[in-house]
C-alpha cells in the first residue's frame, strides 16, 4: 500500500508538467505511475510535428482564430484564449528555460518556426521530426531530480478508488463522488496495491489502439476514459476522433507517422499514378486543408478509385540535404522500409492518431468528482473542439498540466484512512493468461472500431458497432470478475468501454461535424466532402 498527497497517473508532457509545479513545495509527496518500465514511452514521445510557440509574426487572437476555424464550431472559445494567452509564455519558461529542450534554430541563433496544416502563421518549434521525445526525455530527467517525486514504473491503474464505492463507511453514501488514489497492478510482482491521494491526476493519454490502424503506441488504449467513466465521470466529445492523413503504407513498418510538418514544407499528396487531387476538395488550402479534410479526401480517393494508398510527394519540393536534416527520423524509417523520401514518394493511408473528446474538465483541469483531475489527452478541455488543430496538442498538456498543479497546491485534502479501504481480493480467482485468447478480443475490438466507428459513419453502422460490442463487453466483464489480472486483461476490458463510449457517442450525433463524419446526416453540418 502506498500513500501520498498526489497520485499522477501517466507522465507524458501534461503529467511530467504537473509534477514538475507541485514538486516546488517540498513537502509535497507526489507518485507518479507508469505501465511503462521506461517512463519516457508515453503517447508525447510519439508526437513528431512540434509544439505550438509564438512567431516573430504572430499573435493570441490570431491563434484563437485558427483553433476555432480547424475545431469546425465546437471548440471553447475561453479555452482557446488560454491556450493562445498563457501556452507560449510557458513553454519558454518550462520547456526551454528549466528543461532545456533543444529546440531547432536557424544559423544566427533565433528559434527555427516550422509551418502546418490551418495555421495562418509560421508558428511550430520542433526538435527535426521528434519533438515529443526530446520534451519528455527532457522533462523527466528534471523530474528524476526532484526528491519528493516517487516512482512506480510497470504499474497499470485497474480502477480509480472512489468514495463512497470503495468505502467501508455507510455513512459516505450521502456525500458526493470523491476520488482517493486508485488500486494499481504491478506488473512485475502481480499484485494489486492500494495507492491512497489526497489528489488523482489522470493524464492517460489517448485511444488509438482501439483502431486497426493508428499511429499510436500500444499503452494507447482508453485506460483513463474506461477508469474515469466507471467511477462516474463525464466524458464528452468522444464522437471526435481525429485521424492522422498521413502514417507510412508500407509492409512491416505500418503505423508509423509520417509528420504533417511535411505537408507543411511543401509535401504533395498524389494519386498512386501521379495526379495531385487536394485542390478539388479544399480550394483554398490544398494540401494544408485541416485534417479531417484531407483524411477524408484520402479515403475518398482510395474507395472510387480502389487504391491501397495514395503518395506524399516531398522530394520534388524539398532539397535532399534539407530533408534528412529537418526529417531525420522519418528519413530513416522510411529508408529502412524500403523508401527513399529525397527521390521517392512515400505511400500513406490515414490512421486513428487523436482523441478530440475526453474527461469533461473545465479551466483548472477539474472533473466534476471531487479530487480528481484530468490532463493531457485523456481529458477534454474544449480546445479541440470537432478536430485538433496540428501541434495544439502538446502545448495544451502543457498548459493544463501547470494549471492543474496550480490548482491543486491550494488544496488540502489528505489521503484516507487505509482502514476504510477495502484491499484487492483475488481469492477464488484463477490463473489464466492465455494471450492469444486477450488479443484475438482487442483484434476484434479493432476491427469493429475501424469499419464502423472510422473515418466514414452511418446509423446502422454505429448500431451493429454497438451490439457487437456490447456482447463482447458481457463476456470479457464475465472474465475479468473470475481471473487473476495481467495487464492485457486491464486493458481490454478498459479498451471495450471506451470503445462503446465512443460508438454511442457517433449514433446519438447525426450531424456531420470536423472528424465525426455521417453519410447519413440529418443537417449540414461543417466542412462536409
Amino acid at each position: 500500500m502506498i500513500q501520498t498527497d498526489v497520485l499522477i497517473i501517466g507522465c507524458g508532457i501534461a503529467g511530467a508538467t504537473a509534477a514538475l509545479k507541485l514538486s516546488e513545495d517540498p513537502k509535497r509527496h507526489i507518485t507518479i505511475i507508469t505501465r511503462e518500465p521506461e517512463p519516457t514511452e508515453s503517447n508525447t514521445a510519439y508526437a513528431q510535428g512540434g509544439i505550438i510557440g509564438r512567431g516573430p509574426d504572430d499573435s493570441p487572437d490570431l491563434l484563437v482564430k485558427d483553433i476555432l476555424e480547424a475545431g469546425a464550431g465546437a471548440s471553447l472559445p475561453k479555452a482557446a484564449r488560454i491556450l493562445a494567452e498563457e501556452g507560449p509564455p510557458l513553454l519558454q519558461k518550462i520547456l526551454i528555460e528549466m528543461a532545456g529542450v533543444p529546440f531547432d534554430r536557424n544559423p544566427d541563433g533565433s528559434l527555427a518556426w516550422g509551418q502546418e496544416a490551418a495555421h495562418s502563421r509560421r508558428r511550430i518549434l520542433h526538435v527535426g521530426d521528434r519533438t515529443g521525445a526530446a520534451i519528455v526525455r527532457h522533462l523527466i530527467e528534471l523530474l528524476h531530480s526532484r526528491p519528493n517525486i516517487q516512482w512506480f514504473t510497470n504499474a497499470t491503474a485497474v480502477d480509480l478508488i472512489t468514495y463512497p464505492h470503495h468505502s467501508r463507511d455507510p455513512l459516505d453514501t450521502y456525500k458526493p463522488i470523491t476520488c482517493y488514489g486508485a488500486y494499481v497492478f504491478d506488473r512485475n510482482g502481480r499484485a494489486v496495491h492500494r495507492t491512497l491521494a489526497g489528489i488523482t491526476v489522470l493524464a492517460t493519454g489517448g485511444i488509438g489502439r482501439l483502431y486497426r490502424n493508428t499511429t499510436n503506441p500500444s499503452g494507447a488504449r482508453g485506460d483513463g476514459l474506461a477508469m474515469a467513466h466507471r467511477a462516474g465521470a463525464r466524458i464528452i466529445n468522444a464522437e471526435y476522433v481525429q485521424f492522422h492523413p498521413t502514417a507510412l503504407a508500407v509492409p512491416g513498418a505500418e503505423g508509423f507517422l509520417i509528420s504533417e510538418a511535411v505537408r507543411g514544407e511543401g509535401g504533395v499528396l498524389l494519386t498512386p499514378d501521379g495526379r495531385p487531387f487536394m485542390e478539388k476538395y479544399d480550394p483554398r488550402w490544398k494540401d494544408l486543408a485541416p485534417r479531417d479534410v484531407v483524411a477524408r479526401a484520402i479515403h475518398q480517393e482510395m474507395t472510387e478509385h480502389n487504391y491501397t494508398h495514395v503518395l506524399l510527394d516531398i522530394a520534388s519540393h524539398m532539397h535532399p540535404d534539407a530533408i534528412r536534416e529537418r526529417f531525420p527520423n522519418i528519413y530513416a524509417t522510411c529508408l529502412k522500409a524500403g523508401i527513399d523520401i529525397t527521390c521517392e514518394p512515400i505511400p500513406v493511408v490515414p490512421a486513428a492518431h487523436y482523441f478530440c473528446g475526453g474527461v469533461m474538465v473545465d479551466e483548472w483541469g477539474r472533473t466534476n468528482i471531487a479530487n480528481l483531475y484530468a490532463v493531457g489527452e485523456a481529458a477534454c478541455t474544449g480546445v479541440h473542439g470537432a478536430n485538433r488543430l496540428a501541434s495544439t496538442s502538446l502545448l495544451e498538456g502543457l498548459v493544463w498540466g501547470y494549471r492543474a498543479a496550480v490548482d491543486i497546491a491550494k488544496q488540502d485534502s489528505q489521503p484516507p484512512s487505509p482502514r476504510n479501504v477495502p484491499a484487492w481480493d483475488e481469492s477464488g480467482l484463477i490463473e489464466d493468461h492465455d494471450p492469444a485468447l486477450i488479443q484475438g478480443d482487442m483484434q476484434t475490438i479493432q476491427n469493429i472500431m475501424w469499419h464502423y466507428v472510422g473515418l466514414v459513419r452511418s446509423g446502422d453502422r454505429l448500431s451493429r458497432a454497438i451490439r457487437e460490442l456490447r456482447h463482447l463487453q458481457n463476456e470479457v466483464e464475465t472474465f475479468y470478475r473470475s481471473t487473476k489480472l495481467s495487464d492485457g486483461l486491464i486493458g481490454l476490458r478498459n479498451a471495450v468501454e471506451a470503445a462503446l463510449i465512443i460508438a454511442q457517442a457517433a449514433r446519438h450525433n447525426r450531424q456531420s461535424r470536423g472528424c465525426h463524419y455521417r453519410i447519413d446526416s440529418t443537417e449540414g453540418g461543417d466542412r462536409l466532402l
